[in-house]
């Protein structure tokens, strides 16, 4: 009986623990060189992928610029930025990625520029898995102020409610053509609204320099959504 009870305290304790723990994470802590550094406008480079899906680099590249927009920032047109990338035979971000900033500031006037790696991007189940780490990187000092990853999976299998056998195997149907049917951009939009989440609102938030204490999730997600 005083083990069970023992056993009890601890884990009530690592609950407590983790649930302080979880609750250290904010944005002023997580991302403090945002904050220092301000940036005003961002440039987005084509994503690195890493994978055997050719269309997931322009899938994510498309969507990628909304949330940013939304959190406040001024984000320079995509397709531009792919059209100058290409024209100056610069459209792999491996080119870049360790490299210096200083010209993106110069012909771009970007203050800070995005990066994304694809590691995953596959079909698994009823679903789509993909992961992707995103860095943001400061055109002045060259510095990582934003670093992030989420592994998600966005589940495409349908529930009809039904019972029995004959129920199973129509929702087996309908999950097999859902999958089949849905884009794979949705997989890309939700990635990056779970990315971007937490990220320091810019100077076109009515949040800005004033979101430091906003509670934040950890620097490296796992998510399965639907």
């Amino acid at each position: 009986m005083k083990r069970l009870v023992l056993f009890s305290i601890i884990g009530l304790m690592a609950t407590i623990f983790t649930s302080c723990a979880t609750s250290n994470y904010t944005r002023g802590n997580q991302y403090p060189k945002m904050y220092a550094e301000k940036p005003v406008t961002v440039l987005v480079m084509p994503p690195i992928n890493n994978t055997n899906h050719v269309a997931a680099k322009e899938l994510l590249y498309t969507s990628i610029a909304r949330p940013l927009a939304e959190a406040g920032y001024y984000v320079i047109p995509p397709f531009l930025t792919m059209e100058i990338l290409r024209a100056e035979s610069a459209y792999d971000s491996e080119l870049f990625i360790e490299g210096k900033f200083d010209k993106f500031k110069q012909f771009f006037g970007a203050d800070a520029v995005v990066f994304s790696v694809i590691d995953v991007w596959e079909k698994q189940g009823f679903g789509i898995n993909t992961k992707i780490h995103y860095i943001i990187k400061s055109a002045k000092t060259n510095e990582i102020i934003f670093d992030r990853s989420c592994d998600l999976y966005l589940d495409l299998s349908v529930k009809s409610g039904s019972s029995g056998l004959l129920g199973t195997l129509a929702d087996l149907a309908a999950s097999a053509i859902n999958t089949a049917l849905t884009e794979h951009i949705k997989a890309a939009r939700k990635t990056n609204e779970y990315i971007f989440m937490d990220i320091p609102r810019g100077p076109y938030n009515h949040e800005y320099l004033n979101d430091m204490d906003e509670a934040a999730d950890k620097k490296d997600i796992k998510k399965t959504v639907k």
